[in-house]
């Protein structure tokens, strides 16, 4: 792993329909189901809830530390893709589904955009790339555990 990555990806293979598995992900609701930083999400008006501009706030945990971040839906396309923007502008996270032969491919990606460096770097200051290399490889630890639990949820509920 480059310790200078600012964007990853990974997919698995899950055997539901797209349109499951974006019912899925895009319930945000139940996040916790599946992240291992993130325990709860919410979202801030239920009106808008689960369309591109609503914003949620999640709740995160890690030893030692809990916060709150607000994030924007960016892309809201049932059965195709699902993103939000952490703070509007710091970080980008979504899911995109592909059908595959053996149901869907759900691919997980995550990018540290240039505000958001910006943005530690300001808060942070000498600390910065320690920060941010911490947040990023959380994110590189966290991608594969969120993918193999979400295709355990999705696939046992299949056989319900």
């Amino acid at each position: 792993m480059k310790t200078n990555t600012r964007q990853h990806q990974e997919s698995v293979t899950v055997q539901a329909s797209a349109e499951t598995l974006y019912d899925l992900v895009s319930d945000i609701t139940r996040t916790g189901e599946w992240s291992p930083v993130c325990t709860s999400c919410w979202w801030d008006d239920q009106a808008s809830a689960g369309q591109a501009g609503a914003w949620f706030t999640g709740r995160n945990e890690i030893p030692g530390r809990t916060w709150e971040t607000r994030s924007q839906v960016v892309a809201a396309e049932r059965g195709r893709e699902f993103a939000w923007v952490v703070g509007g502008r710091f970080v980008r996270w979504g899911f995109t589904l592909t059908p595959a032969d053996a149901g869907t491919t759900l691919t997980e990606s995550w990018e540290f955009l240039p505000e958001g460096i910006a943005m530690f770097k300001d808060k942070y200051r000498a600390d910065a790339d320690v920060q941010i290399a911490e947040r990023t490889q959380q994110a590189l630890d966290g991608i594969p555990k969120t993918l193999a639990a979400i295709k355990r949820i999705a696939e046992s509920s299949n056989k319900a």
